[in-house]
């Protein structure tokens, strides 16, 4: 099975005020995202970080984290905080780490996914119902994606902020799109 999360932000302790996370400590919502994880995806699942896994923080810290999580298959789409941790010490943690990625899960129900960090107007197969998937603007709930979906917009932030702070299956995505027709198609 595929997951999607992304704005992790792991060893960030000002992202708790700035995004008014409901975790006491650092530690705890570190624990707290990666149990999320652990919980959800299973060893042999693949889970795509679309950015931000860590900031503020050092390679050998972000490693450790990455390593309390079970799956083995995690990638990584960069996202604008991953540079400072992903080199030295922090480069070949992730099984793959791109900036933008496109694929075709058996082209479930006819759709691509895109993922980028940053969500973006256009993208590629978005006239053919491609989802694009993205991070980066820490959404606070699902009211975001709901508002995509209400205009024909296919496109879903995976942030943990607009997740309950746990990644979301393609199934799950899948799913919140069904029966809603692409914008792009109409015109």
């Amino acid at each position: 099975m595929m997951w999607f999360t992304a704005d992790l932000h792991f060893g960030h302790s000002s992202i708790l005020s700035k995004m008014n996370r409901p975790f006491e400590t650092l530690e705890r919502m570190n624990q707290g995202l990666i149990a999320a994880i652990n919980e959800r995806v299973a060893p042999s699942d693949s889970l795509y970080v679309l950015g931000d896994f860590a900031y503020q923080t050092t390679a050998e810290n972000a490693r450790r984290l990455r390593e309390q999580i079970t799956c083995e298959h995690v990638h990584l789409i960069r996202g604008n905080h991953d540079d400072s941790w992903s080199t030295g010490a922090g480069a070949g943690i992730f099984e793959t780490e791109q900036d933008y990625l496109e694929i075709a899960p058996g082209y479930a129900r006819g759709h691509k996914l895109v993922l980028f960090h940053y969500p973006i107007m256009s993208w590629n197969g978005k006239r053919r119902d491609a989802i694009a998937l993205h991070g980066h603007v820490h959404s606070k709930g699902s009211t975001n994606n709901e508002r995509n979906r209400e205009r024909g917009i296919l496109r879903y932030d995976v942030g943990v902020d607009a997740n309950n702070y746990a990644p979301v299956s393609l199934t799950e995505v899948l799913k919140f799109f069904e029966g809603a027709q692409s914008h792009s198609r109409m015109e």
